[in-house]
């Protein structure tokens, strides 16, 4: 479920943003941006060279012009910047009006419930939710099944049920039980909860960087320290060949060469990219899972909760003679009425749709005894009024009609053999010593499962189905769903081999969980993604947590990772494009006279040596906030082969980069004219 965005282009966000802008200023901060960093230092300069002008009389107004517009461009980046940490600031704000400080029903050692406040709890904590109570604190419900309303955390407006014993045991604070009763044990202390740490991820400025971002920051480094050598040497270069070049022109040809676009906007793009994820309600502990999100080519999700609902459905009863099946309906109905597992109260919904039955629950007649469903016996059923009906798997109803002297029919087998066959589990619906039919339960795919995953396939991923139901039951639901392999029968300890095994051919894996048997394998996956209804440990072993449990936003994480790598690669492009053409102005403007030769290099045919200078300059600050906009967007992805890629960056951002500095600087150089200027 994709949260609202929030519209940044505000009043209320564009004046902090201009005020943090020139707050980071600060050396202390700038110095976190090494390209800037240079760009301020040089810009000092220019600031003194135009105070010792006025003090010495000289004409100062060229100079002045070069150092304001320099100073624009540290401001510019850093307005970008701060945009970005705006954006991340509004979203916190909407996330703490959601952060619960109700009170809470804590159980005592000798049981008894008192009521404090929600800020006390502590991990490990017991409390007692009934309904209309908002949920203190991030939790594992150890008893009770309740129906939960999310929207506060998710957005999503349909309720969802939580139930103790399985991997939909995980509640969030700050959402609220709309029907139940649930006994929930706390798994964080006050400040350390999902939503807090949620909200200080987007709070925080101090953002990590990631392996990619390091590496280019190496990069943008390493060609500013190049550029700042050769001008330096230009200097020297120029007074040796009798060509006057003053401190204030050689300051704006390397604040032109170097990688300053890029530079000023790539905090931005991480920034944004990270509240894009927010606002896709995942929580990432960790920039590199993000990033990582982005190569990924294999992934393995759990058959399970993840492909599947989680709970098999009854979707068919199958008479074991064609004139007996409302009995074999009716039989199946009494026998479900105290059966609370989600396949039971399938049973009931599909039985009273069968029957024409509607609204109202149905009563357990009196007198009637239930017998619960246990895993020895592997049945449960209903004694009343002389009845004794049961349902469960073929070998226990094989040993209760035995016990009456009945053997099962060739009829019964193949009956079963026919639903297994087919990818279902069959349960069989016995009344005394006769066979009434069978029960078929069918795990139902999640909506939209089967798109995601053609998807993946479209973007280069490969999946894998992971299940520990036997291969042909495996086989039917992974042709269903469309995944590109699956592993039936496996314990724990495979999906861990396997991982491991294809991070030693080089693939980057990702996997999805929300089991605790998930997390051993969360933990070594590159790309570790747990439901939040799942179990603490499933979400402690991962790297992402999606809080609307929803496996299919996979794709999602994997869109917004290339997005990220994307936009910073378009916009790195576009940056180097940029400094070729701005060379173009600037270089044969300064030698011209002394070397008419280089007219030929002169293809703005700019006005004067001064006029070339400042537009240079000029452009190179004003495109900064123009491409504002796009790194806080990012670059759309479009599923497509690497080099396609590849040939679109260049193509767009490129050839864009090179042929619009050709024609910004030469508009602005009129301007200048114009304007008389210089």
């Amino acid at each position: 479920m994709k949260s609202k965005k929030i519209n940044i282009w505000q009043s209320k966000f564009i004046l902090p943003a201009v005020r943090d802008s020139v707050k980071k200023l600060h050396p202390l901060a700038m110095a976190r941006n090494p390209v800037m960093f240079v760009v301020e230092l040089v810009t000092v300069m220019t600031t003194l060279i135009v105070v010792s002008d006025i003090f010495t009389g000289r004409n100062f107004l060229f100079n002045l012009q070069i150092s304001l517009w320099l100073w624009f461009t540290i401001i510019f980046a850093n307005f970008a910047e701060a945009l970005a940490e705006g954006q991340g600031r509004a979203q916190a704000e909407s996330l703490k009006k959601n952060r619960s400080e109700s009170t809470a029903k804590r159980l005592g050692p000798g049981g008894q419930s008192e009521v404090i406040s929600a800020l006390k709890l502590k991990k490990e904590d017991t409390i007692i939710l009934e309904d209309g109570d908002t949920i203190p604190g991030d939790g594992d419900v150890i008893e009770g099944t309740a129906l939960i309303d999310e929207s506060a955390i998710t957005g999503e407006s349909a309720p969802v049920i939580r139930e103790s014993g399985g991997d939909r045991s995980g509640v969030t604070g700050g959402t609220r039980v709309l029907s139940g009763k649930l006994k929930v044990r706390i798994t964080a202390n006050p400040g350390e909860s999902f939503l807090d740490q949620m909200i200080q991820m987007v709070e925080s400025a101090k953002r990590q960087k990631t392996p990619n971002e390091k590496a280019l920051n190496v990069l943008l480094i390493a060609l500013t320290i190049v550029f700042v050598v050769v001008v330096v040497t230009l200097k020297y270069f120029a007074g040796y060949m009798g060509v006057g070049v003053t401190v204030s022109v050689l300051i704006a040809l390397l604040i032109c060469l170097m990688p300053t676009t890029i530079g000023g906007l790539l905090p931005a793009i991480g920034i944004a990219g990270m509240d894009r994820l927010l606002r896709y309600n995942f929580i990432a502990t960790s920039g590199r899972a993000v990033e990582a999100s982005g190569d990924v080519d294999v992934v393995l999700m759990d058959k399970t909760g993840t492909i599947t609902l989680g709970n098999r459905m009854a979707t068919e009863f199958i008479p074991l003679h064609e004139e007996n099946e409302k009995e074999l309906i009716d039989a199946a109905l009494l026998s479900s009425l105290a059966d609370d597992t989600p396949e039971g109260r399938s049973i009931v919904v599909l039985a009273k749709e069968k029957l024409g039955m509607r609204g109202g629950d149905i009563r357990a007649p009196e007198g009637a005894v239930f017998i619960p469903f246990s895993a020895e016996a592997r049945m449960s059923g209903i004694d009343w009024n002389g009845r004794k009906i049961r349902k469960g798997s073929l070998e226990s109803i094989k040993e209760f009609v035995a016990a009456h002297g009945t053997p099962i029919t060739d009829r019964v087998e193949k009956i079963v053999a026919g639903i297994a066959t087919e990818g279902s589990t069959p349960l069989l619906v016995a009344e005394n010593e006769k066979i009434l039919g069978a029960i078929r339960l069918k795990d139902v795919l999640k909506e939209g499962i089967s798109g995601r995953i053609a998807k993946l396939r479209q973007m280069g991923i490969k999946s894998i189905m992971i299940t520990g139901d036997n291969p042909l039951t495996a086989a039917t639901i992974a042709a269903e769903a469309g995944v590109d392999d699956f592993v039936a029968e496996a314990k724990p300890s495979t999906k861990l081999e396997l991982i491991r095994r294809y991070q030693g051919m080089g693939h980057l894996v990702a996997m999805i969980g929300d089991g605790t048997n998930d997390a051993p394998a969360l933990a070594q996956a590159d790309v570790a993604v747990a439901m939040n209804a799942g179990t603490q440990a499933a979400r402690e072993a991962a790297n992402i947590v999606d809080l609307d449990s929803n496996p299919t936003k996979l794709l999602d994480i994997v869109e917004i990772g290339k997005q990220i790598l994307i936009t910073r690669g378009a916009l790195t492009t576009f940056s180097v494009a940029n400094d070729v053409a701005k060379y173009f102005a600037i270089v044969p403007a300064i030698f011209i006279a002394q070397y008419p030769q280089l007219k030929v290099l002169d293809i703005m045919n700019l006005t004067s040596q001064k006029s070339a200078v400042l537009a240079a300059v000029i452009f190179n600050a004003v495109i900064i906030p123009l491409l504002i906009p796009l790194a806080l967007r990012g670059v759309r992805y479009r599923p497509s082969s690497a080099t396609a890629l590849l040939r679109r960056n260049l193509l767009i951002y490129g050839l864009g980069g090179l042929v619009l500095p050709f024609i910004g600087i030469k508009l602005i150089d009129m301007i200048i004219s114009l304007l008389k200027m210089v």
